[in-house]
């Protein structure tokens, strides 16, 4: 995972958000993305700046689509 000097905490803290109202924990969702805990904690926080690719896995991961967890994370 690439970190960035840009990092891009509303899309973390979206993420965090729909993880939660859907009763996951970090290590849940990771699972299910195919990433590891430590990995999503950094997007979550901020930290890291995922590739497409592992934006779409977590909203796979999540159930919703693409455009929703954008919106999520522009309604911040």
């Amino acid at each position: 995972m690439r970190r960035s000097e840009r990092p891009q905490p509303a899309l973390g803290k979206a993420i965090r958000q729909l993880r939660e109202q859907r009763g996951l924990t970090q290590d849940d969702l990771a699972a299910r993305a195919s990433l590891t805990g430590r990995t999503l904690s950094a997007i979550e926080t901020g930290k890291a700046n995922p590739t497409w690719a592992t934006v779409t896995d977590i909203a796979a991961a999540l159930g919703i689509s693409l455009s929703m967890l954008a919106r999520t994370a522009e309604g911040d």
